[in-house]
């Protein structure tokens, strides 16, 4: 019996993704075949096959290994001793991929297929729920703190602070002038504005 090695089997796993995501971001899901993935990861489709059971796992892995460090940064904002200036760094976090040329396309891409495939929306949904919970015990903790507005919903405010984020993916995906690096800033002004109006 062949022995698997641990390191090589995530960085050949991991070069598959990366070379599928390049062909979901220009051609999306349902136009990108196997075979292009395979000519892409430079590998036939048996040892794809290896890695993945299908194209939907591959798609479904794009998402998921890019979220492989958030969780535990997110978790860790939520206990940071500042939770304002945490909020402000979980902000960045989710915003960070917005910068990456494939990012809003796959994001874009991901939303369509979650029309169709319930697991894609159930991993996107998970996705959301994830990032709304940390952002609503950072409000709370800033609220109890005087930081921030007290008489906001921490709940219905983290979604809009998740909404917003969100914007800087669909304005680079539909908007090739719109630059997220350029419009964090911005964005952050809005939060700080809104969030804080009637802090004491």
């Amino acid at each position: 019996m062949r022995t698997v090695n641990p390191a090589r089997h995530r960085a050949r796993r991991q070069h598959i993704v990366d070379a599928a995501a390049r062909l979901f971001a220009t051609k999306g899901f349902e136009r990108t075949t196997t075979a292009e993935i395979c000519g892409a990861a430079g590998m036939s489709a048996g040892n794809l096959f290896h890695y993945f059971a299908n194209k939907r796992a591959i798609f479904l892995a794009v998402f998921e290994d890019e979220n492989s460090d958030k969780a535990a940064r997110m978790a860790a904002a939520e206990v940071a001793e500042d939770p304002w200036s945490a909020l402000l760094e979980v902000v960045d976090l989710l915003a960070a991929p917005a910068r990456e040329p494939l990012a809003p396309a796959l994001v874009m891409e991901a939303m369509v297929q979650a029309y169709r495939d319930p697991e894609v929306e159930a991993a996107l949904s998970r996705d959301t729920a994830d990032e709304q919970k940390t952002v609503a015990v950072l409000l709370r903790r800033a609220a109890a703190a005087g930081l921030i507005d007290p008489e906001l919903d921490p709940d219905a405010t983290a979604s809009w602070v998740v909404t917003l984020i969100a914007s800087l993916y669909t304005g680079a995906a539909t908007d090739p002038a719109f630059k997220p690096a350029e419009q964090l800033p911005t964005l952050r002004l809005i939060l700080t504005r809104y969030l804080r109006a009637e802090a004491r």
